[in-house]
């Protein structure tokens, strides 16, 4: 049996994936200090299917304890969002840079296989250039995107000076289950479900014509399994999307179609930090991982809203 330690097992991703880990038999590791994460989010798997460990990526014995025996890694713990960022940027890049050195270390000392690091298509910034091609110069516009690439520098020269494979994956627009809706710094999708759901109007910053390549959970949980094994993966960076993009208002008329009612927005202006378009190219995914992003967005938009009205 394989075994896995997915860093921030409680927050979005990281949940699902535990779950996803759990589902095909593997052994695995939840590592979460439940800052952002949520307990509830690994509730509804089966008792002792998985080992949760309570604590920061910060602190070296918490780490090397969680970390023991694992074959891969799956980093997904950090402080997220733009706004949180520009508020507490030494607060961000102490948890998502700081943090993740730390891990690194911890991996090379564990002598594990490989560490998939969750990275951001917000490393690209407002570049007009689309698609976005990993070959790109970056160009960061908030802290949080800085720290997402000075993690992705450290992957890299760890796997170049000390041979720890680390495969970055840089995350564009992921949704779907367990997002929480109602954070203040919550992601466009949750909002707009539970909005839509409950006859509200769903808030837009800016004019709504900004796009997004929106990439369900499922094509993020595809793209990391495969990254944990697949050859010639280590030492680089993979787009993780559908390659195709949707503009906010698209966004707003589709949740009309999927509810049954026609959907009006609210726009507030546009928010410092935020890009206005982004649109991935996946052809290096595909060719290296095998990944084919299953789940188009309509799809994946569609299943996300159900999950809500499930929790209604």
């Amino acid at each position: 049996m394989t075994r896995y330690l997915v860093t921030g097992g409680g927050g979005f991703i990281g949940s699902n994936l535990v779950a996803a880990l759990v589902a095909r038999g593997e052994e695995v590791v939840a590592l979460d200090n439940f800052s952002t994460g949520r307990e509830e989010n690994l509730a509804g798997l089966p008792a002792g299917s998985f080992r949760l460990v309570r604590g920061d990526i910060r602190d070296p014995a918490v780490l090397a304890d969680a970390i023991a025996g694992a074959d891969y890694v799956l980093h997904q713990a950090a402080l997220p969002s733009v706004p949180r960022s520009i508020e507490a940027p030494f607060e961000a890049h102490d948890v998502n840079v700081t943090g993740t050195v730390r891990l690194f270390e911890a991996a090379r000392a564990a002598k594990v296989k490989r560490v998939v690091f969750a990275a951001s298509s917000s490393a690209y910034g407002e570049t007009p250039t689309l698609p976005k091609v990993e070959t790109m110069l970056p160009d960061p516009l908030s802290p949080y995107a800085v720290t997402k690439l000075a993690a992705e520098a450290y992957a890299r020269v760890y796997y170049l000076c000390y041979g720890l494979e680390t495969v970055c994956l840089r995350y564009f627009n992921v949704f779907g289950p367990h997002q929480d809706p109602k954070s203040h710094y919550a992601a466009v999708i949750p909002r707009f479900c539970t909005a839509a759901l409950a006859g509200g109007s769903p808030t837009i910053f800016g004019d709504g014509l900004q796009s997004r390549d929106f990439c369900h959970i499922e094509n993020a949980i595809q793209a990391n399994l495969l990254a944990c094994t697949a050859p010639g993966a280590a030492g680089q960076v993979f787009n993780v999307a559908c390659g195709e993009r949707t503009t906010l208002l698209e966004v707003v008329a589709l949740l009309g179609e999927l509810v049954g009612r026609k959907v009006e927005a609210i726009h507030e202006p546009e928010r410092p930090g935020d890009i206005k378009h982004s649109l991935a190219d996946i052809s290096r995914a595909r060719q290296i991982l095998g990944y084919t992003a299953p789940i188009d967005f309509r799809t994946g938009l569609s299943r996300t809203l159900d999950w809500y009205k499930s929790k209604a």
